[in-house]
């Protein structure tokens, strides 16, 4: 038996293909030890993500459409597996840790708000109202899987995960992804930095390769999408894509992950880095700004963000009168802060522990109890 063992864990583990400058398993950091078993360091961060409740709330949450009845639209399960499936790709063809290339692009949305980025900002409202400090889903991301899942124990996932997860912002579009090297309290300090000094945290850089890989592999795996989405709804059409845009990605999804794709592996390949093409480069943040005037800024009108952020306040503000009064029939306790570990409960603030359970909350909830709060 502990021969056949022996076995599986060497062909799990399967690092002899890796590259020059691909990260090992045994260069994976925790925070605390654990027991290990067959499966490798990133493999088995893999499985602790997939098989937690906020994996699992991903089915119900934004992508950039909420209040349309297409089930064809995409929603942030969606977003997340397209990301993992294009950076495996550009990480295979590198010679990259794939495990922990998953890993990242698995976890990287898991502290996404319902409404997606407007109830992200929203929440940033209150957190900055609230408690001084800056929300950010990236942030919210590692702070579900490191302080609040496992009844608020964490899951102990190794650094350069965490790491990959912080500093994945799609949202800021680089010709050249540099790996930072940093340790297990650099990586602390500026996940603590985050919360104060948010414009500092966008430019964090990831501690890995493959972290790199994630971070252009987000944009690559809304930027077309979204386009699909907004044609299939009739937001935009797709001859509308500027000339200068579509001659060098195209105007589909497919061609435009295919065109971006390849153009990374031509770039990169035996590189310490990842970089695009000036054109390709171009083209995308050309895009981006496209997506961002004729997608993004439409998705919402005044009147529903209005009554979106009267309602998240609404319900900040019962949830919070409801844990200093002890009402354990709030569903805040039902289905939050009854499971969760004394840990937890007396380590965390009471409107952090409101934030913390708004942030997990899936669209049906939220509207929900917004609804029910009227």
């Amino acid at each position: 038996m502990e021969k056949v063992l022996e076995e599986a864990k060497k062909n799990l583990l399967k690092e002899e293909y890796l590259g020059e400058f691909a990260t090992r398993s045994s260069d994976a950091i925790r925070i605390e030890d654990y027991e290990e078993d067959i499966r490798p360091n990133y493999f088995r961060d893999i499985d602790r993500i997939i098989h937690s409740l906020s994996y699992t709330r991903y089915l119900d949450k934004t992508q950039v459409f909420t209040m349309y009845e297409n089930d064809h639209l995409s929603k942030r399960i969606t977003h997340v597996q397209l990301v993992s499936k294009i950076a495996r790709t550009i990480g295979r063809a590198l010679k990259l840790n794939e495990d922990l290339i998953e890993a990242i692009a698995l976890g990287h949305d898991i502290g996404h708000t319902p409404l997606g980025h407007t109830g992200e900002a929203l929440l940033n409202e209150i957190s900055l109202r609230e408690l001084g400090e800056f929300f950010a889903h990236n942030i919210q991301s590692v702070r579900h899987l490191m302080v609040v899942e496992n009844s608020g124990l964490g899951l102990n996932l190794s650094i350069q995960v965490y790491d990959g997860i912080m500093c994945h912002n799609g949202e800021m579009l680089d010709s050249k992804y540099v790996p930072q090297e940093k340790d297990m309290s650099e990586f602390l300090s500026e996940y603590e930095d985050s919360y104060k000094d948010i414009k500092k945290s966008n430019k964090n850089r990831p501690m890995t390769l493959e972290g790199c890989v994630v971070r252009i592999s987000d944009i690559i795996g809304y930027i077309g999408r979204d386009i699909e989405d907004a044609i299939m709804i009739g937001k935009i059409k797709r001859e509308e894509i500027p000339l200068e845009i579509s001659s060098v990605l195209g105007t589909t999804n497919k061609d435009i992950v295919n065109t971006i794709i390849l153009d990374i592996i031509e770039n990169s390949m035996n590189k310490p880095y990842i970089k695009l093409s000036d054109d390709v480069y171009k083209a995308l943040f050309s895009l981006k700004k496209f997506n961002y005037k004729h997608i993004y800024s439409k998705s919402m009108s005044t009147n529903e963000i209005e009554y979106y952020r009267k309602g998240m306040n609404k319900i900040y503000s019962k949830y919070l009168s409801d844990i200093e009064n002890n009402n354990t029939h709030s569903i805040i306790y039902r289905i939050f802060l009854n499971d969760m570990s004394k840990s937890y409960i007396e380590n965390t603030s009471n409107k952090r522990k409101v934030i913390d359970f708004i942030a997990g909350m899936t669209d049906d909830l939220f509207i929900k109890e917004i609804e029910e709060k009227d």
